[in-house]
Formats: C-alpha cells, structure tokens, sequence
C-alpha cells in the first residue's frame, strides 16, 4: 500500500491553505457529517483510488487528510510517531513520563476514536521541530487492529530496535 499512501501525501503536501483549514475544521467529524468536508475529501480521494484500487481505507484517508490540516509537516522518512516521541520523552524523565502516559493512551485507542490523541502527538512532535512519516501513519492506522502494530510503535518510543532483539536473543 506504500505507493499509494506516498501519492495521498503528495496529494496532501499541495493542499492550498483554504483546504487545509477546511480539513481543520472538520476536526473530530465523521465523513458523513458535512457535505463541504465530503467534496474536499472526494476531491482528494477518489482520483487516487480510481488508478490505484489499493488507495488507503477511506476512513483511514480521512482520519490523516484532517491530521494533515491540523499539522501539515512534510513527509520525513523514517520519522514514526513512536519514534520522535520517544526522542522527545528520553531526555527529561518527568516530562518522559507525561509523554509516556499519553502514549500508552493513544496505544489502546480503536481507530475510530483515535483522532484526539493522534492530534497530541503530532502536536508534540511538531512543537520539537522533528517531522513525520505520514505514509507509514497511513500504512500502520490500515492495520491499526494488529496488536503487532501497536507493540512495534511501543518498541520505537522506547527505543527498542531489531538490532536490539537480536542481540538480546544472543546473549547467554
């Protein structure tokens, strides 16, 4: 699905300002709720799913079309949400400890009531200067249901990489 999420943010990245607002705006609603937010999001949406028939899920579209208004941050490669605020947390505990919490709280989120703690954390994010990996935030919210998912976001924040584990399996 990467090709596919990498054109939506492409997509995204040349939203004038007047379409982010309106995806602002719509903070918090659902697809449905309003007829303005439904033709910016087709407008958006449905040529990439008309050349790719493996676009992301609609509501998964929509959930990071409205984060993108709300803090439009270029695409960074690399830069996963569990990562940068893990960057942000280590190096103050008690500040570490807020985050931490907040953390664990957008981890146990169903998708569909997602959107608020997702807006926190791009929010600390952008507060700190660092980007985001909006087509890996695509990829991982179309499977958000995976626990697989939400342990490897929990193993970034803390910093937990695959050279990690595998050293620990190694070790006698």
């Amino acid at each position: 699905m990467s090709d596919s999420a990498r054109d939506f943010v492409r997509t995204l990245g040349g939203l004038k300002t007047g379409d982010l607002g309106s995806l602002r705006e719509h903070a918090g609603c659902r697809l449905d709720e309003s007829v303005d937010g439904f033709d910016l999001f087709a407008g958006l949406w449905w040529p990439l799913r008309e050349r790719n028939k493996a676009a992301p899920r609609r509501e998964v579209a929509w959930l990071v079309a409205k984060l993108y208004g709300y803090r439009p941050m270029a695409q960074a490669e690399g830069k996963t949400l569990g990562r940068q605020l893990g960057a942000i947390a280590a190096p103050d505990v008690a500040q570490g400890e807020k985050l931490r919490k907040r953390f664990d709280g957008l981890l146990i989120q169903p998708l569909d009531q997602i959107e608020p703690a997702l807006q926190w954390a791009l929010g600390e994010v952008q507060r700190y200067g660092h980007g985001v990996d909006w087509v890996k935030l695509i990829d991982d919210l179309s499977i958000w249901e995976r626990q697989s998912v939400r342990a490897r976001w929990a193993q970034e924040f803390l910093g937990i990489t695959e050279q990690h584990k595998e050293g620990e399996r190694h070790v006698d």
